[in-house]
């Protein structure tokens, strides 16, 4: 014969369940909102930025065609920062990608396209270990002691680039590439739900980057990256 739970039981579960539900599923939407509503505050025009006077604009990466070269978000990320430094809102830029194995290399193609776009070599310094936004961030303050930074991404992850950023010391601001559908934005936009949320742990358990490295000073001359 199977025992049934008391009722006192069955009530103990249902609570149980219910507070399991709201981590799960609640808990994380907080998280991802109060991301997002902090890192609005620090998005700008491209015209405010120019009177920043950052030490450098930070470029995330944003993946890559077949044939090696910046895919379409990454370009306008690109083009965005060369705008920045010819109207000299920063003397430098800091390109902040993926560099995980030898067939893949974001930083590389970013480099390419700015140096084809007429930046000096010296002016360009390279991150090839911003495997995620956190990285970016952490490396940005610890590795390239950078302090005034601008930061170019699309809007949608600005936010959580500039809570990241704020939340690693470093004073942002961020400059949205230009304003277009991209294809996926939907699922990005989603996927940037349990991405905030990530960084709002990371954030408060101060977890460790991948590497950091020797201090490689931004003011300095970037070909000692390349």
């Amino acid at each position: 014969m199977k025992l049934k739970p008391s009722p006192a039981v069955r009530k103990r579960l249902r609570w149980t369940v219910a507070i399991a539900a709201v981590v799960v599923l609640v808990l994380p939407l907080l998280m991802s909102s109060y991301v997002r509503t902090n890192g609005a505050t620090f998005i700008v025009e491209a015209e405010a930025a120019e009177s920043f006077a950052a030490d450098c604009v930070l470029v995330l990466g944003a993946g890559l065609r077949p044939d090696g070269s910046p895919s379409l978000m990454l370009r306008d990320r690109l083009d965005r920062a060369v705008e920045l430094y010819n109207a000299g809102a920063a003397p430098k830029l800091l390109l902040s990608g993926d560099n995980g194995t030898v067939s893949y290399n974001e930083v590389a193609a970013m480099k390419k396209y700015v140096l084809g776009a007429g930046i000096p070599a010296k002016d360009v310094f390279l991150d090839y270990a911003g495997f995620s936004t956190y990285e970016s961030m952490v490396r940005a303050r610890s590795v390239f002691m950078a302090r005034r930074v601008i930061v170019v991404t699309q809007r949608y992850h600005l936010y959580r680039a500039l809570y990241d950023a704020d939340r690693q010391g470093l004073t942002a601001v961020g400059v949205a590439a230009r304003d277009i559908a991209y294809r996926g934005q939907k699922k990005r936009d989603l996927r940037e739900i349990p991405a905030r949320s990530q960084d709002f742990l990371k954030v408060l358990l101060k977890w460790p980057p991948k590497y950091l490295g020797n201090e490689i000073p931004v003011t300095g001359d970037g070909r000692v990256t390349h």
